[in-house]
């Protein structure tokens, strides 16, 4: 049964990536979405065997090597996994994740997928009359994008955790929580935290692509996309 919902996300996922329709776009991912936070519940199933969490090294090259390992390392953070940027690499940027098989096979699946609608997206955009910094402008749209599609993501997954009819599922999850960040720990003793600046006026205009990828529902129309000051 999860492998066919595994493969019905898939199949979604890569209508959503070929479609030039938002609409249509918009439809694929909130399926996609919906079946996907299921999945990552249906995994918690209690009669199964506990197995550790376990961790993936991700290398995303250039260009935007950074902002592509932005929006895997937030990805996988809204489904319960946790990240680490780790520096550069084999010609890209490198992020280990961390977080339970499910977890991290939803992750993959999701995050490939956005990098594609970005990097289509970003492809697509126009920054605005008046605007000379460019690079600046497409940087701040790319962290725009990166951190509604978080927030579409959280929301997704908040929804499916507060639904789940497994009892005792809010407990479950704190617990894998803190497994993964045991595991971290363990091959991280010293973590360092850093945030990211934008120098740009194409953020929100980012977020309003971030939007249209409806990541978890539908219907919600996006804000008029205009120039920050």
């Amino acid at each position: 049964m999860r492998e066919r919902t595994l493969e019905r996300v898939r199949k979604l996922l890569a209508k959503a990536e070929r479609t030039d329709n938002e609409h249509e776009r918009a439809t694929f991912m909130a399926a996609a979405s919906a079946l996907m936070a299921k999945y990552g519940i249906d995994a918690l199933d209690p009669a199964e065997p506990r197995r550790a969490p376990g961790d993936r090294i991700v290398t995303l090259p250039g260009p935007w090597a950074r902002e592509k390992a932005r929006l895997v390392s937030l990805v996988a953070q809204a489904l319960r996994c946790r990240p680490l940027l780790i520096g550069r690499g084999d010609g890209g940027q490198r992020v280990h994740v961390f977080g339970f098989a499910a977890d991290l096979e939803r992750a993959e699946l999701l995050a490939t997928s956005l990098l594609l609608q970005m990097a289509s997206g970003l492809a697509r955009v126009s920054p605005p009359d008046g605007v000379s910094a460019v690079r600046a402008y497409r940087r701040s749209w790319l962290l725009g994008f990166t951190d509604e599609v978080y927030r579409l993501l959280r929301e997704a997954e908040t929804r499916a955790e507060e639904e789940s009819p497994v009892a005792g599922t809010a407990l479950v999850l704190a617990d894998r929580r803190a497994e993964v960040e045991r595991a971290v720990a363990a091959a991280y003793p010293r973590i360092r935290l850093s945030v990211p600046r934008t120098s740009g006026t194409g953020y929100r205009d980012g977020v309003a692509a971030g939007r249209r990828a409806e990541l978890g529902r539908t219907g919600v129309p996006a804000e008029p996309a205009r120039e920050l000051t």
